[in-house]
């Protein structure tokens, strides 16, 4: 494999491709870059965490060693989506039976209490996309996080266009009651006026109340 030029942002998909059925190293280092994030979370909504990452391997060795044969008949991120779906399931079906996957734990971010409030919601979420059932995960994630058209989703995972929409409407439906659920214990709590602002506000009306009084001008 050639290790060449770096290939710019600028670089069309077509080019890409091109580079890398050459075997240019740094077309293949683009492709992975820009496809990571995808292809792990579909990886993801099948098997757990390093299964994923393992997936994802896997299915670019699988995608590299046959670039040849991509026609470009459907965009690489679809051709790809494809690949890691099924070695994803290939996984599954070798190593567990379907269960919850637990996602990885958050990672810190700059601002403790807005990482905090963040990593909660995350958790909540993906906790809820953990507990669907297996066949709405991968619509979920193609179509709500990764933003994939519906033709797109029914291309990877092999469903009808129809499929895919009923899914994830019975998906949408299921994480709504999941949320209110979960957020059934926080509502209570919303609005809070904790121990530091309520010593703060004692503190300013003791105050005012020991400046002179002096009644209003009717």
């Amino acid at each position: 494999m050639r290790n060449t030029a770096f290939v710019s942002p600028e670089h069309s998909e077509a080019d890409l491709v091109a580079g890398a059925k050459r075997g240019d190293e740094t077309a293949i280092r683009t492709i992975v870059r820009l496809q990571n994030q995808t292809l792990f979370r579909l990886a993801r909504s099948i098997v757990s965490d390093q299964d994923a990452e393992d997936a994802v391997q896997e299915a670019y060795l699988r995608a590299f060693r046959d670039i040849g044969g991509f026609r470009g008949e459907s965009s690489l991120k679809t051709w790809l989506g494809r690949i890691v779906v099924n070695a994803a399931l290939e996984r599954l079906r070798r190593e567990r039976p379907d269960h919850v996957i637990p996602f990885p734990p958050p990672t810190l971010l700059a601002d403790p209490e807005r990482t905090m409030a963040h990593d909660q919601i995350r958790h909540m979420l993906e906790q809820a996309i953990d507990e669907l059932p297996p066949a709405f995960r991968g619509v979920v994630v193609a179509r709500l996080l990764e933003e994939m058209s519906v033709e797109e989703t029914a291309q990877i995972l092999g469903l009808k266009p129809e499929t895919v929409k009923t899914r994830l409407f019975r998906a949408r439906v299921l994480l709504r009651a999941a949320v209110v659920k979960r957020l059934g214990a926080a509502l209570g709590e919303a609005f809070p006026f904790g121990d530091l602002r309520c010593q703060r506000m004692a503190d300013r009306v003791v105050a005012k109340l020991r400046e002179p009084f002096s009644p209003p001008c009717i």
